[in-house]
């Protein structure tokens, strides 16, 4: 059966960097040593599309934030722990914030999380698996310092992002990201997507006790 889905090479950078980075151009290598993610754990990036996405029979997505974005979400068949935390009085002290930028080019922004090694996680319960489409990641790849360096298959699906988390449907994007993603050029990280306010109060609601762990 021909594939579905592909892992696109944006995405590589949650697996073990040491044992993929080496069979990558300069040009994604500067991308993955700049971009902040999370490491999928007990799971090659060679296996994770066969594990369980490969045929499409398997496959039910959900919309996500643009035409060109879906959300596949499974139950956790790796060993990776949840990458989200709520903000108590206990942790608040542990906070991180920097200015960060996900690859050469794009505009950074500020950023806050929890230290993994500082925090006590548990295996998260379902993957968000985050995909755009094959025609938008080849506009992405057309744009200066593109983020996305797309698979050269005829995959109609392309994974970008994987997200541990304990609920299986969408949990809010951080409001930062929703605002780079209203930008029109895509040299600067933007999608053109115009900014929803009502999904934008929810995410203030949601990311105002909660923080990303890394």
């Amino acid at each position: 059966m021909e594939t579905f889905i592909s892992l696109e090479p944006f995405a590589y950078r949650q697996f073990d960097s040491k044992s993929s980075s080496g069979s990558l151009s300069r040009r994604i290598q500067n991308r993955l040593n700049l971009a902040q993610g999370i490491f999928i754990e007990g799971c090659s990036k060679e296996n994770f599309v066969k594990k369980e996405l490969k045929k499409e029979k398997n496959v039910v997505l959900v919309d996500g934030y643009a035409d060109f974005c879906k959300h596949l979400f499974i139950p956790n068949f790796t060993e990776t722990k949840t990458s989200i935390l709520e903000i108590t009085p206990g942790n608040q002290s542990l906070l991180c914030t920097d200015y960060k930028a996900r690859c050469p080019g794009e505009l950074p922004v500020l950023t806050r999380w929890f230290p993994r090694d500082k925090m006590k996680l548990g295996k998260a319960k379902y993957l968000d698996v985050i995909l755009y489409s094959r025609k938008q990641l080849n506009k992405e790849d057309s744009a200066e310092n593109a983020m996305f360096v797309p698979q050269q298959d005829a995959s109609p699906w392309g994974i970008v992002s994987i997200k541990p988390q304990n609920v299986d449907y969408e949990l809010p994007m951080t409001p930062i990201t929703m605002m780079r993603n209203a930008l029109p050029s895509l040299k600067e990280g933007g999608s053109g997507v115009q900014l929803n306010k009502k999904k934008y109060e929810e995410s203030i609601e949601f990311w105002n006790i909660h923080a990303y762990v890394q």
